[in-house]
Order: C-alpha cells, then structure tokens, then sequence
C-alpha cells in the first residue's frame, strides 16, 4: 500500500513537472522556451570574467557589421582568454562568420552557457571554437537566414513597378545563392555537419506570415548538438 501512494505521489509530480515545462513553452516556436535569455544589448559587448580562476571572455548582444573588429580588440586587450561565452540574439549574418574565423585562428573555445541563447548569425561565431561546449539549458537556436526581414522595405520596392521587383528579386537570389555557400564552405572548415543547414536551418520558415505554421526558429536538442557535432566536448 505505502509503495502504491509512493508511486502515485511521483507520478503526480511528473505530471506536473511536465505542465510547467510545457507551460514555458513557445507555441509558436514549439522546440523554444517563450523566453530566450539573448541579451538587450543593441552592440555585442565584450567582458572579462576572472571570477572563476578561468578568464572567460562575456559575448553579449546584437552582432553588427563592426563586431568582428571589436572582438579582435577584445581578445588582444583581454589575452590570454580562456573561453569565449556567447549569448545574442544574432545580427549581420556575414560579420557572424568572419568573427567565427577569428575565433577559430585564436584557437579558443566557445560555451553556451546553462540558462543562454545563442540564436542566428551567433551560431558561427559559437562554431568557430576549435571545441565547443553547450551546457544543460544553454540553447543553439537556428533558422532560416532570410533578405526580406524588412517586409515594409520589399513592399515598396515592389510598389514602385515591375522593373523595381525584378532587379530586387534578383538581387536577393543573387546574395542568398551567396551567402548559402559561404554557409556551407564556414561548417566545412569547422568540422561541423553540413547536414545542419539541410536538415535543420533550411527547413525553417524564413518569414512567419499567415498560414498554420508561424515557426521561424529551431532549438536544438542535446542530441541533435552532438549529433551535427556543433557541440564537440562536454
């Protein structure tokens, strides 16, 4: 009897460790929690953290075109850094990648942190360490890379005529046939699958608007960071 009530206790806090897991769940966005810990910085920051006997280098905020050089400064200044710790919102997908080059030239290792996110053009950075740790509840979140995030910009483009939505179509398949093989060439080089981007990223939606399905980002499991080797150690 008392092993009976014992079971039923544990599965009644099951149930409901499983509601309030599923409670802070994003609807929209079903493989993310509501909330994503990226930051509220508008210009990615750059900290030295000692505190810990290590020296951790604290990469947070929105990524822009001049990131890259700032981050070469940082690691100048700071040296030698341990680790570099990521959380972002992402940014300039194509400063994302050249700040992931330089950080593989260092030679540092990257970490999302428990409780961070590291979503978009944040990923490369993330994947340029030579090892790469994503600790329990530290989130790789993908999607879609897209040039018509400005849907009023491209609206009226095309309101200006015929002539005006060809040239800006062409120009957009133009620089997304690009920057999909830079892509691609950039996980190559980092020992990363490239079935990540065929798998995972292409597969999101890179515009949510109308229709059932709204998703546009992708978090991935632990599973799955290991399994396209985004995470190498532990």
């Amino acid at each position: 009897m008392r092993r009976r009530q014992l079971g039923l206790t544990l599965a009644a806090c099951l149930v409901v460790s499983t509601a309030a897991t599923a409670a802070d769940m994003d609807p929209i966005n079903p493989s993310c929690p509501k909330q994503l810990n990226w930051s509220t910085y508008p210009r990615m920051k750059f900290t030295l953290d000692a505190s810990s006997g290590q020296r951790i280098l604290k990469a947070e905020g929105a990524i822009d075109e001049d990131m890259p050089l700032r981050l070469d400064e940082a690691l100048k200044t700071n040296q030698p850094v341990d680790e570099i710790w990521l959380r972002s919102p992402g940014g300039d997908a194509r400063a994302g990648n050249a700040a992931g080059k330089l950080i593989r030239t260092a030679g540092i290792p990257t970490r999302i942190p428990g409780g961070w996110a590291c979503f978009s053009a944040c990923n490369f950075i993330f994947m340029g360490g030579p090892v790469r740790f994503v600790d329990p509840t530290g989130l790789f979140v993908v999607h879609m890379f897209t040039h018509l995030g400005d849907k009023e910009a491209v609206r009226s483009e095309l309101d200006k005529g015929h002539d005006n939505a060809i040239g800006l179509i062409g120009d957009v398949e133009q620089d997304s046939a690009l920057l999909a093989s830079e892509d691609n060439d950039f996980l190559i080089r980092m020992g990363v699958s490239r079935k990540l981007l065929t798998e995972v990223m292409y597969q999101q939606k890179a515009v949510a608007e109308g229709g059932e399905d709204k998703s546009t980002r992708r978090c991935l499991t632990a599973a799955e960071t290991v399994k396209y080797n985004v995470a190498n150690a532990q």
